[in-house]
């Protein structure tokens, strides 16, 4: 069974709500009839509009991220139609998917115990990644992986933390990531407080040594003005 990731974008004009509900009672039933064999949705919705700690950078964001397991390629094409007739814009990707960290992995959550289908506590960044011309696939994911997962892993308070590696892309034009990452958070507020976000407790020293620390960090590997952060509300519908 493989994983794939669908990044979506649009319709403009759907707000926050809409967009959830679409996604939820309309599109996600077209996905398991299609015969998804597990199904999680990552979606920008009313309850994860807010301003992060992390750094900005303009440029359209993604309005939700749909990752699905599947058998075969024309569950794919069924899965794909699903989502265009609900007028979203597709990126289609094939993954090869690492946890890191798991629900339960460490001191900042307990092991996952909500159903199905119930939205996840907290939180979750995806962060769409692209791999500067510098640097070589294998000497992008050793920093990416030998490096930069165990820094952030020792800061910063998350959850869970799934690195997915690209293989290919799957539908037309879809733009060069080779990494996309989802990253759960305890709360809004770990995402929004920067003492928080950077695990510096209440001392403005600590949290100045740690920007400097995840910012050499990041810039090993990545382009700052490449990378694309979206904060989503989590939907296990099938695991």
């Amino acid at each position: 069974m493989d994983k794939l990731i669908y990044i979506l974008w649009g319709p403009a004009a759907q707000d926050r709500k809409e967009r959830q509900r679409v996604l939820l009672r309309e599109v996600a039933p077209g996905l398991l009839g299609s015969g998804a064999g597990k199904l999680t949705m990552y979606i920008a919705d009313q309850d994860s509009d807010f301003k992060s700690a992390a750094p900005f950078h303009p440029g359209e964001r993604m309005c939700a991220d749909i990752s699905l397991w599947l058998d075969t390629p024309e569950q794919r094409a069924r899965c794909e139609e699903s989502i265009k007739a609900a007028g979203f814009r597709l990126a289609g990707f094939l993954v090869d998917e690492v946890i890191y960290t798991e629900y339960g992995g460490n001191r900042h959550s307990g092991p996952r115990s909500w159903p199905d289908g119930q939205r996840s506590p907290g939180i979750v960044a995806v962060t769409l990644m692209e791999r500067p011309k510098r640097l070589t696939r294998e000497e992008w994911i050793k920093r990416w992986h030998g490096r930069q997962s165990p820094v952030s892993e020792a800061m910063q308070p998350r959850c869970r933390y799934i690195r997915n590696v690209v293989v290919k892309a799957v539908t037309p034009d879809a733009p060069p990531y080779e990494g996309i990452v989802e990253e759960a958070w305890p709360s809004v507020k770990h995402a929004t407080n920067p003492f928080l976000f950077y695990g510096a407790g209440k001392n403005p020293l600590k949290l100045a040594w740690n920007m400097t620390v995840m910012l050499r960090s990041v810039t090993s590997f990545l382009d700052l003005t490449r990378i694309r952060t979206t904060y989503t509300s989590e939907y296990i519908l099938k695991s």
